[in-house]
């Protein structure tokens, strides 16, 4: 930020503080106050009193985005082909267009980071500081926040901005970008209607959490669906029975914390048609399990290298919740609860797509779960391998045939 922006925005924080406003409920007054700063600004420097401006109305627009929004990093969020902002220090500033990586010439300083954390936290009611120096939160626009200070990192604050996407809302939007066939995304909204357990596997930024409001979509505008996550993530606002619930951190006391274990048994209470967990990392997935296992529908995310290692890993973090839990007991349940798995992936080429489709069995042959490939990713892309699930009961409940869609093979 130029000396001359510096000097401008103080002008403007000035005129706010003696008018007692708030611009940032009032984007039009805003753009205003800063305009004529600007032009007052420029009356002196015709003077020779200050520097000259290149241009008066890029001005006015980064002392805006300085006041109301995030200042250098303000164009960033407006730009929809942006998907992700990240800085390793002061002057190493990404973003990330399409899956890309690409570094930025913004350069800020240590105060102007820190300064932009605490705008992005105000909202949020949440904190980072050196007794707490991680801190996941949600911006107004429903971007997701991810603070790491010193000495946990080595010398500058590490943030990360994942920015919520309202472009995909539906199954049908996948198609149209690529990431699935219109035969897989039939296939997937009848296991939706037909009330499957879904697992959405895959790596980090490889489209989980898109893939999870994707086939929230899909479901009846009946039902009451109930999302439990660490931070909002999900784009629940097409939606009109929901009820989103995220984990709290500890206040300063240590008090106060509410986890995801906690957040899926008050869940339960709240009379959901079905339950959604963003994502599970530790022991919340016995607790998944078990409600999944009462025959409540659901659907959850987690990181994997593939569909079979997803069912791997959920069968492992269950042990994390106790001694007493073993795996005599979780194999068998995963078996039994999880119905779908869907395995995202990230190209080299930055597209997100479907890499795979699995339909569980329910049964178990030398501790290994059975599943079927339904859909794979072949020379032609995501195709249809023949197979067909073996568990229909929950679909002829619904009245729904799987194999119709399967039977034409890929497509």
């Amino acid at each position: 930020m130029s000396s001359a922006v510096t000097l401008i925005a103080e002008q403007v924080r000035e005129r706010v503080r003696r008018d007692g406003v708030d611009l940032s409920a009032d984007r039009d007054l805003a753009d205003r106050y800063a305009r004529e700063e600007v032009r007052r600004y420029s009356e002196r420097a015709l003077g020779g009193s200050v520097p000259m401006l290149a241009d008066e109305g890029a001005t006015a627009r980064e002392i805006v985005a300085t006041i109301t929004g995030y200042g250098a990093l303000q164009p960033y969020f407006d730009d929809a082909e942006v998907e992700e902002i990240w800085i390793n220090g002061p002057e190493q500033v990404f973003i990330a267009r399409n899956g890309v990586p690409e570094r930025t010439d913004v350069r800020l300083s240590d105060t102007q980071v820190r300064d932009l954390v605490e705008r992005m936290l105000q909202a949020s009611g949440r904190r980072v500081d050196l007794s707490s120096p991680f801190v996941d939160a949600s911006l107004p626009d429903g971007s997701r926040l991810h603070v790491v200070i010193p000495d946990v990192t080595r010398r500058h604050w590490a943030v990360n901005v994942r920015k919520f996407s309202r472009q995909i809302r539906d199954l049908r939007r996948l198609v149209s970008l690529g990431s699935l066939t219109v035969q897989a995304a039939e296939f997937l909204r009848m296991c939706v209607l037909g009330g499957q357990n879904i697992l959405v596997s895959g790596a980090t930024q490889s489209g989980k959490t898109t893939m999870l409001g994707a086939l929230l979509a899909a479901a009846r505008p009946i039902e009451r669906i109930v999302t439990v996550e660490e931070t909002f993530e999900l784009n629940l606002s097409a939606m009109p029975d929901v009820v989103a619930m995220q984990c709290r951190q500890p206040s300063l006391e240590g008090t106060g914390e509410i986890s995801l274990r906690r957040l899926i048994k008050e869940a339960l209470r709240m009379r959901p048609d079905r339950l959604i967990v963003g994502e599970v990392r530790e022991g919340e997935a016995l607790d998944l399990l078990i409600a999944l296992n009462s025959g409540l529908p659901g659907m959850c995310s987690l990181h994997a290298n593939s569909a079979r290692e997803a069912l791997s890993k959920l069968c492992t973090l269950p042990l994390l919740a106790g001694r007493n839990i073993d795996a005599s007991f979780v194999v068998p349940t995963v078996a039994s609860s999880i119905d779908i798995v869907v395995h995202c992936e990230l190209a080299r080429n930055g597209q997100r797509r479907v890499a795979e489709i699995l339909a569980l069995s329910g049964q178990v042959t030398s501790g290994v779960i059975e599943a079927s490939v339904i859909f794979a990713m072949g020379k032609d892309g995501l195709g249809a391998t023949g197979s067909h699930p073996t568990k229909t009961a929950k679909f002829r409940a619904a009245g729904l045939d799987p194999v119709a869609i399967l039977a034409g093979g890929a497509r």
